[in-house]
């Protein structure tokens, strides 16, 4: 199969980057792995209720422009969460007045450090001092949960750059979920003419400046040139061969690019049966977090109402989930929501439905999504430079303005890729 261009991976990033190429009337080959489109953006229906869940990418963090002007292409529109948010802690839940801002002035000066520490390190001082204990706890229960890192070995300047970048602000959900929006790029693609080969792992780039093959069992692909929209994950393991292999400094960078564990389980209830708890105490909770469960946080659908809660559990939480089977992390998810009430068995007994997917073990992702190590000062810009204006690089690693992690990221990067694309080839 030839082209002139060749993007691997659909996606948000490759879907993005492959329609922006053929609306400039460049022939695209887009090659996935998997059987569908959308990547890490991942929804199913849960059959007994006939309910769509989001097992991947399921929030619209910060403004994020493009994932808006798309949502507004597919007729949908942004439904902000509720802020009603309670956490279980000492046995009992109380309403919890603290938010994220709060934690986060904690990290105004770390963008500005002149060496980077860990996440762990630099909190210490504020866990010390009983006027900032509070919100020092709370900062690292959003680097573990929300960022999915390890705070251990995570960057506390690239924590700073994330969240001064208002990406973690405001978040919001498509409604109707991501769906839509995939349905409407991949759509989008094929009516402009891009080429798509599913189920089909590409296992060798071969390249030089002007020139790409890539093998894609059953197929290999020619094009001019490459858009690579791999997660980090799977190319700093090196599951996909480069010929001639990549730069040194792509290596350097990728092993400063940590892929998050994730643990995150969809239940399905009978009936929303937390709404009616407590004289209806809960009945507009849209987050319920949990200081010493095994998940740490869990949310509902407010204001949406429904019967679907998502149980989370990021960074060291997830890894330690990993080792139980499916049907354990489940019962652990479902127990412990029930548990934040002192009702285990009513939660057990009104549970319909409940799904998960690990993405860490998935071949395709190897992990949920980036942050940086310790001392990873430039490198996703380092990971987002070409190789000879023949092999571009985007997804959601590769966004060096605080999006990492995020849909709009890997949307912007792509198109991205694809402006260089055209700058440099056409």
């Amino acid at each position: 199969m030839n082209a002139d261009v060749i993007v691997i991976g659909a996606g948000a990033a490759g879907l993005a980057a492959a329609r922006a190429l053929a609306k400039c009337s460049v022939r695209v080959a887009l090659v996935e792995a998997r059987d569908r489109s959308g990547g890490r953006i991942y929804t199913r229906t849960i059959d007994s209720i006939a309910a769509p869940v989001e097992l991947g990418a399921e929030f619209i963090h910060g403004a994020a422009p493009e994932t808006l002007a798309l949502l507004r292409e597919t007729g949908g529109t942004a439904v902000e969460m509720g802020d009603e948010s309670w956490i279980c802690a000492g046995g009992s839940l109380r309403r919890e007045v603290r938010d994220f801002t709060e934690a986060a002035k904690l990290f105004e000066a770390a963008a500005e450090l002149p060496r980077d520490v860990s996440v762990d390190d630099y909190l210490k001082p504020f866990a010390a001092d009983p006027s900032t204990r509070a919100e020092a706890a709370l900062a690292r229960a959003f680097v573990e949960g929300f960022d999915a890192a390890d705070p251990a070995i995570a960057s506390a300047r690239g924590i700073a750059e994330e969240w001064e970048s208002g990406s973690d602000v405001t978040s919001s959900r498509p409604s109707g979920t991501y769906a839509p929006i995939v349905a409407h790029l991949h759509g989008d693609c094929l009516a402009r003419g891009v080429s798509m080969l599913f189920s089909a792992a590409v296992q060798r780039i071969k390249w030089k400046r002007g020139e790409v093959s890539v093998d894609a069992h059953p197929a290999t692909l020619r094009a001019g040139a490459a858009v690579v929209t791999l997660p980090a994950g799977v190319l700093r393991r090196r599951d996909v061969v480069f010929d001639p292999g990549l730069p040194h400094e792509k290596y350097a960078a990728l092993e400063c690019i940590e892929m998050g564990d994730v643990t995150k389980v969809a239940m399905a209830f009978r009936v929303p049966f937390w709404e009616d708890l407590e004289r209806g105490t809960y009945r507009d909770a849209a987050i319920f977090r949990c200081e010493n469960g095994p998940f740490g946080a869990y949310w509902t659908q407010f204001p949406q109402r429904n019967r679907l809660v998502y149980a989370w559990a990021g960074g060291p939480s997830a890894t330690a989930l990993a080792a139980l089977s499916e049907a354990d992390r489940v019962a652990a998810a479902v127990r412990g929501f029930g548990a934040l009430f002192n009702e285990e068995d009513l939660a057990l007994g009104e549970l319909i439905d409940a799904v998960t997917h690990d993405w860490r073990a998935d071949p395709y992702a190897r992990g949920a999504y980036s942050y940086l190590r310790v001392g990873a000062h430039d490198a996703r810009a380092r990971l987002a430079d070409s190789l000879d204006d023949t092999v571009f690089f985007a997804g959601e690693a590769t966004s060096a303005d605080g999006q990492g992690g995020t849909v709009n990221g890997a949307i912007q990067t792509g198109e991205r890729a694809a402006l260089e694309v055209l700058q440099c080839r056409f």
